[in-house]
């Protein structure tokens, strides 16, 4: 299953997913100088960071806005950058949030699941039901493909809906996830998860221990960690045995060239170097 490829690539490299949400205005002016086509000089960038970074990452996440913003030359080199990942054999998140239902949800499952955009995992936003998830179902049954789906988020706002209190006990988020662990229950593999995660910010730390055992069998993508203010000692809280979850970071390492002077030059090893700091930090503190 893709959630056991996923927990063994942790093992072995690491918890660090690398964000591919690549803004044009990232990339270094000489670099771009260098391509004559938005798509391209997206792409090669993007390709740097990956040949850089792929013996350090557990995996990739394309968040697709950062392309649709630039229209059709964006989404081609969205397409380019997972073909790319996938030619590698390196595992893939498309960060696409979607959350509707019925054929709607069926046609984003047919376009990220398959075809140009194919992905081995995709974001999903449960919080108009869980028939919003129903449609993935039959991906992710054949054990080639996940989800990850918003649990509790790290941004200020997950207080307006996420956090409201229930008559029961409990916030809002706490049952949505109960709801994705059951029903994540059919699709666990060797290593204990579930092909159905979660998304969990780790911003609050004091919640970890009760979401970590609440959601024993939820495997975590993890935001929040570096300028949203996660520090490597809260990762730790949401992991189990060292594993059960990967660490988002985009600008960190995207722009880690901006922190050294005259870096434009080595803009992908200063992000590998990124990288590996962010992961020792991670297992440092474990």
């Amino acid at each position: 299953m893709i959630i056991d490829k996923l927990f063994e690539t942790v093992a072995q490299k690491g918890h660090v997913c690398v964000g591919l949400d690549t803004d044009i205005t990232y990339l270094p002016s000489l670099f771009r100088a260098k391509f004559s086509s938005i798509s391209e000089q997206l792409f090669q960038f993007n390709r740097e960071i990956i040949d850089a970074t792929h013996d350090v990452a557990a995996c990739y996440k394309v968040q697709i806005a950062y392309y649709e913003a630039l229209g059709m030359e964006g989404l081609l080199a969205y397409k380019n950058t997972l073909a790319y990942l996938r030619s590698k054999k390196l595992i893939t998140i498309a960060d696409v949030k979607r959350g509707d239902i019925a054929k709607t949800a069926e046609m984003y499952a047919q376009a990220h699941f398959s075809g140009d955009f194919e992905a081995d995992f995709i974001t999903l936003n449960p919080y108009m039901g869980m028939d919003t998830i129903t449609p993935y179902l039959p991906y992710i049954e054949s054990g080639k493909k996940g989800v990850f789906v918003l649990i509790r988020t790290s941004n200020e706002g997950a207080k307006d809906i996420e956090y409201l209190p229930l008559e029961q006990g409990g916030s809002v988020y706490h049952e949505v996830g109960k709801k994705i662990q059951q029903l994540g229950e059919s699709f666990i593999g060797k290593s204990g998860y579930s092909a159905i995660g979660g998304v969990m910010g780790c911003t609050h730390a004091d919640e970890a221990r009760e979401v970590r055992q609440m959601l024993n069998s939820t495997f975590f993508l993890i935001p929040g960690y570096g300028a949203q203010g996660g520090k490597a000692e809260d990762i730790a809280l949401y992991l189990r045995e060292g594993n059960g979850g990967i660490v988002n970071a985009s600008r960190s390492i995207l722009l880690a060239y901006r922190k050294v002077e005259n870096g434009e030059a080595d803009f992908a090893q200063l992000s590998r170097l990124e990288a590996i700091r962010m992961r020792d930090d991670i297992r440092n503190h474990q």
